[in-house]
């Protein structure tokens, strides 16, 4: 039965540059939440990664499109969910393959990074919702 499928950057599967000398499995240990397959985009190829609990990375190495027709089969009918950073937003954003875009704004500096829509061409967004939690007092 065809459920929901992920995509993510290589950095959000870990923090491993370059080729693949050891054996990683995510920052989310043995059984990751994803429960589902999940493209990582990356330049160096690697065999496929099964883990507990029906997630399986699938490390994609030709690009955006080709990751989203893999998650797009995957999911069947389902959803495909694009998580960033914000570089991988971006690309999905400039061209022109994200329906639904879900943010969450959380009140925390990290002082560098790439922005969300840095070089992204004007969109024509609506707002559908919004909702607002109060922030844990930190201190």
């Amino acid at each position: 039965m065809p459920g929901p499928a992920f995509i993510m950057a290589r950095n959000m599967f870990g923090p491993v540059r370059g080729a693949r000398d050891r054996q990683w499995k995510g920052w989310w240990g043995g059984d990751p939440p994803f429960h589902a397959p999940v493209s990582v985009l990356t330049h160096h190829a690697r065999e496929p990664q099964p883990m507990d609990g029906g997630t399986t990375y699938h490390f994609v190495t030709d690009g955006i499109a080709a990751a989203l027709a893999r998650a797009r089969a995957a999911a069947g009918d389902g959803e495909v969910s694009v998580h960033g950073g914000a570089t991988t937003i971006n690309q999905y954003l400039t061209a022109g393959l994200i329906d639904e875009l879900r943010l969450r704004i959380v009140p925390f500096t990290l002082g560098a990074g790439t922005r969300l829509f840095e070089g992204v061409p004007p969109l024509r967004l609506e707002q559908v919702t919004s909702r607002s939690v109060a922030a844990p007092t930190i201190g």
